[in-house]
């Protein structure tokens, strides 16, 4: 197991009814900048019950933070930051909400000269402007991590951003949120929340006995609550468990003490950049792809996946490894989600020839756990994803 630091500030409340507890975790003399995507939180209910916890605070609304978190309109909530004094933010909505406000908190601190430098020189954020979550759609996992993805689409581009100082104070899980959710975005969340866990898990053996078993745990809880969850989202257990391991699959845990991937998710950030595709769907795409591309280097991993986590008792290493990749393919199909580019886009010609050149535009040069995963080989990956 590899040496490691592990910090965790987040305050989680969950479990029913627990919106209502927002009242109590707001600071005094907060004047309070509330964020939310679609305005689906004021059909669902969710919207009135956090305006009536928050009670006689100061509130000013900032509705519109599209699926993937738009730089261009976030823009327009950093001025109303700056105009009205804002000294809290409260994030409703799902990842792209909160993700979208950790980049407020970090750009109404920023001194630089345009708040896109925290994205495109990779600022780490050391202190933030402070800020709260009412999650209601779990998936990402931002509701208890300190990173986030933004898009320009100006540019076409999706980066990353983090540090220690994006962390949210608090952040409150109430399961039956689910229930009005929408299968495709249910569908999503179980696709997304699994290839987190696969990014931080499939890579080779470390040692690290705990950390695998945390992980595999995830995604087996994943895989038994997928069916049930898309069937009834009211079932409270089901949706519980599946809202608890979106969070725990992504909080900083598991990728203790491992060496941990995430190229998938780099190559993916490029497809929705491009193509609008699905933040989950684009993971789906590239996952089975990038698998069989570096199956030597990741063949005793995917072996142990196989046998721990879809059961698979008979072959050798070889047979076991590439079988659950099979299954990973057949998991994201249950769930109704396509893995090949072409089921999503018929003008996918020249892709990976498009991402190979961004990423070695960026320095991007070696991905993966080894770094080795140089801008030619992505183009393969991409192709093989066709």
């Amino acid at each position: 197991m590899n040496n490691f630091e592990f910090k965790n500030p987040t305050k989680i409340i969950f479990g029913k009814d627990s919106i209502k507890k927002l009242e109590n975790e707001i600071p005094e003399n907060a004047k309070i900048l509330l964020l939310y995507g679609g305005g689906s939180i004021k059909k669902n209910g969710i919207y009135n019950q956090v305006k009536a916890a928050l009670g006689t605070a100061t509130v000013i609304e900032f509705g519109g933070i599209p699926a993937n978190p738009e730089y261009a309109v976030l823009l327009e909530a950093l001025e109303i930051i700056k105009t009205e004094n804002i000294n809290f933010l409260l994030a409703v909505g799902g990842g792209s909400v909160i993700d979208g406000t950790k980049f407020l908190s970090a750009a109404a601190l920023y001194e630089g000269l345009t708040p896109w430098d925290i994205l495109a020189d990779n600022i780490r954020t050391e202190k933030g402007l402070p800020f709260g979550t009412v999650l209601t759609l779990p998936a990402t996992g931002s509701e208890m991590n300190s990173g986030a993805v933004i898009t320009r689409a100006e540019t076409k581009e999706k980066l990353s951003m983090g540090g220690p100082g994006l962390f949210p104070e608090f952040s409150i899980l109430d399961p039956q949120v689910i229930t009005s959710i929408p299968e495709r975005q249910l569908a999503n969340g179980l696709a997304d929340a699994f290839t987190h866990v696969l990014e931080q898990y499939m890579t080779y053996p470390s040692g690290a006995l705990l950390q695998d078993r945390f992980a595999e745990s995830i995604m087996q809880t994943i895989i038994e609550v997928a069916p049930k969850v898309l069937k009834d989202p009211t079932d409270y257990q089901a949706a519980s468990n599946f809202m608890w391991s979106c969070t725990m699959a992504l909080n900083g845990l598991i990728q203790k003490g491992v060496p941990t991937d995430w190229a998938v998710h780099a190559i993916g950030h490029e497809l929705t950049a491009l193509f609008g595709i699905d933040h989950a769907r684009t993971l789906a795409v590239i996952a089975p792809s990038h698998y069989k591309y570096n199956f030597e280097a990741k063949k005793d991993k995917l072996a142990q996946y196989g046998e721990r986590v879809w059961n698979i008792t008979e072959g050798n290493t070889d047979d076991i490894a590439y079988l659950a990749i099979e299954k990973t393919v057949a998991f994201f199909h249950a769930l109704g989600i396509n893995t090949k580019l072409s089921d999503y886009t018929k003008d996918f010609e020249g892709t990976a020839e498009t991402i190979s050149q961004r990423f070695t535009d960026r320095g991007w040069l070696g991905l993966g756990e080894h770094q080795s995963l140089s801008p030619d080989k992505v183009e393969k990956i991409v192709k093989m994803a066709y």
